[in-house]
């Protein structure tokens, strides 16, 4: 017996408001200052929501897939269990990253993988014919477009344009 609907919502949650919020910032400058309390609560705030709850859909998946074979096997659910995974995990570093105040050039080196990720996501879900997810995977395309300059350069430019991915993403 297959379950009819996949917990996708969760993880498609925990992503808008992680884009929300860290697009919001970025694109409106607010708060203004960024000290040790923002930072904290920017970090927790990618940890918590985009980061968990993408990750717990992601395992969540890859368990129905795999081992107690809850789903129809799909490319678009591998898919879409691959990139909860990974997109959780990625919030995990990020969320911490802004907790801690670290340095976030090498987030543009991370933004290549999941790029390619991001582009291959598309793909599959344009194919499978799930336009509203292929257009989100686009979306998320546009975002580590932007974070490869915005991170390796420093570019204020690419990080705003960044900020604003994001927070469309978000919506």
């Amino acid at each position: 017996m297959y379950a009819a609907l996949p917990p996708l919502a969760v993880g498609f949650f925990g992503l808008g408001i992680g884009y929300f919020v860290y697009g919001g910032a970025g694109l409106f400058k607010y708060p203004k200052e960024a000290n040790e309390r923002v930072n904290h609560s920017m970090g927790l705030w990618g940890i918590m929501m985009p980061g968990f709850m993408q990750f717990l859909t992601g395992t969540y998946l890859w368990l129905g897939l795999t081992i107690f074979h809850a789903f129809r096997s799909s490319p678009i659910l591998y898919m879409a269990a691959l990139a909860f995974t990974a997109y959780g995990v990625h919030w995990f570093a990020l969320g911490y990253n802004k907790y801690k105040d670290a340095d976030t050039t090498v987030d543009g080196f991370m933004a290549i993988g999941f790029l390619w990720i991001s582009i291959v996501g598309a793909l599959i879900f344009f194919l499978g014919k799930d336009v509203p997810v292929g257009i989100l995977f686009v979306l998320l395309a546009l975002i580590y477009i932007n974070d490869i300059p915005a991170s390796l350069a420093h570019s204020k430019t690419w990080g705003r344009t960044k900020a604003f991915f994001q927070f469309i993403t978000g919506i």
